[in-house]
């Protein structure tokens, strides 16, 4: 269906989403200081599921009763929560979460490149190629040539997050087959699939029993289960409810400067020159990868 353009309320709520996930960064990395990535990862899913599971059955929406959907919940929940959340607390247990969200600005040109590879209609053009070049070169420019060719921790725990801004874009392509289910339903799914893989991974490595939990760390763990995980879900799909999925990919030029701008208000992080730097060339490369289309969106 056509849409109206977008109006205030439509980029209002659009700046919200972003500005809280952009937070949730600096939230992570009060979550770490205490708190293992795995077994933070599995706190915040397990608040997640419950919120989003009752959400569903109070719309009237039933889980997924299909092996095959179910197999591709699995896959969505591995590369879409799983498996990035737990690299981006790994990561930030080293390195400041200002960073961490720079690097996260990767994450649409990775769905472009994974796009091209796994679809047969998303193939790169010029243009997306060019996007893709300037990400990587930001992504060098942040990390430093000289420490790609000597991996230090730091170095590694960089890579891990952009290796989650490529999860993200795994997820991306994956999630098109899910299109039509009940989205209540198939958030909540994914929520306690991603909760099970997770959940043998922080007993065995973690030895929750043993941890000492400072009471900001649980705090912070409370806040990205309720607000980061649970209601931005529910606030992407209003975003793209009231206005489709082109105009909710916005977000991700802001994340990224959300991010930066909450770890040096409330953590008095400084990113040092070439963070700027990078975020501007990663920021451009999003934008010349995106394709203008002239005709109205009738996304869904």
């Amino acid at each position: 269906m056509a849409r109206k353009h977008p109006g205030p309320a439509d980029y209002a709520w659009l700046i919200l989403l972003a500005a809280i996930w952009g937070s949730s960064f600096m939230v992570i990395k009060l979550a770490v200081d205490t708190v293992p990535a795995a077994t933070m990862t599995l706190a915040r899913l397990m608040i997640a599921a419950l919120v989003l599971l009752a959400v569903a059955r109070h719309a009237g929406q039933n889980l997924p009763r299909s092996l095959r959907v179910w197999g591709l919940v699995c896959l969505a929940a591995l590369f879409g929560n799983a498996l990035p959340f737990t690299l981006i607390g790994w990561g930030e247990e080293k390195i400041d979460s200002g960073l961490a969200a720079i690097l996260m600005g990767v994450m649409p040109l990775t769905t472009v490149l994974l796009a091209h590879i796994m679809t047969s209609d998303e193939k790169l053009t010029p243009r997306k190629t060019a996007g893709v070049i300037l990400g990587l070169a930001g992504l060098v420019i942040l990390i430093g040539p000289q420490k790609l060719t000597h991996l230090g921790e730091d170095t590694l725990r960089q890579l891990a997050v952009a290796s989650a801004a490529a999860c993200y874009g795994v997820n991306a392509v994956i999630s098109k087959s899910l299109a039509g289910q009940p989205r209540r339903a198939l958030t909540a799914a994914l929520m306690l699939a991603s909760t099970a893989m997770v959940l043998p991974v922080s007993l065995w490595f973690d030895r929750i029993w043993a941890l000492e939990v400072s009471n900001i760390s649980a705090l912070a763990i409370i806040l990205l289960g309720l607000l980061h995980t649970a209601y931005g879900t529910l606030l992407m799909f209003n975003v793209i409810d009231r206005q489709g999925a082109s105009f909710f990919s916005q977000v991700n030029f802001l994340v990224p400067v959300f991010g930066l701008f909450w770890g040096m208000l409330i953590l008095a992080e400084r990113p040092p020159a070439n963070g700027y730097i990078a975020l501007a060339v990663i920021l451009l490369g999003v934008a010349v990868a995106r394709e203008r289309k002239r005709k109205a969106s009738t996304e869904v």
